[in-house]
């Protein structure tokens, strides 16, 4: 969200004050005359019987990449508000996120080991990675804990995690995209 801040003038009929080029007052319902100072714009209202308000902008609502698809859907829908709510349970997030504005959270990722049998002076570890010949496949790697592997075939999603059966396995945050 900016730091900047806008300030309009609105009447007690709810219009709002536009100044033309000569500065004379004009008063719509929907085309303000938005200011940058508050104080020029609390001037601007003296005598008028109208007051300062404070323009804000919405938060951008933070959404998995499904949501997102079903946001994008609905502007594309004669009527989004019935989409948003045949495909999702999150009605009024969605529907927030329409009107305002979106972004799509990145998806935790996680490096899984599991650690292998019997008293190894250092301790061993198996870890899971994609094979580029069979990406549907896990491949264990053995080796030390110290050196992982952190490249992309490497990572995986909370719901990769429960495809793949390694709920049981240790698990890692990756903390920094190392594609």
């Amino acid at each position: 969200m900016s730091e900047e801040k806008l300030y309009a003038i609105k009447n007690n009929k709810g219009e709002w004050m536009s100044l033309d080029g000569t500065q004379t007052e004009i008063w719509y319902s929907n085309n303000p005359t938005l200011f940058k100072d508050k104080s020029y714009a609390e001037a601007q209202s003296m005598g008028r019987k109208a007051h300062v308000v404070e323009l804000v902008e919405p938060e951008k609502v933070v959404l998995s990449k499904e949501q997102a698809e079903i946001v994008e859907e609905a502007h594309y829908n004669k009527l989004p508000a019935c989409h948003i709510a045949d495909k999702s349970y999150d009605e009024e997030l969605l529907m927030n996120a329409y009107v305002n504005g979106y972004t799509v959270a990145n998806e935790k990722k996680y490096l899984v080991y599991k650690t292998l049998g019997g008293k190894q002076k250092h301790e061993l570890f198996a870890q899971a990675y994609r094979p580029a010949f069979f990406p549907d496949t896990i491949t264990w790697s053995v080796g030390e804990r110290r050196a992982p592997k952190t490249g992309a075939s490497a990572q995986f999603t909370e719901a990769e995690i429960e495809h793949y059966g390694l709920q049981d396995c240790e698990k890692e945050e990756v903390t920094d995209d190392a594609d």
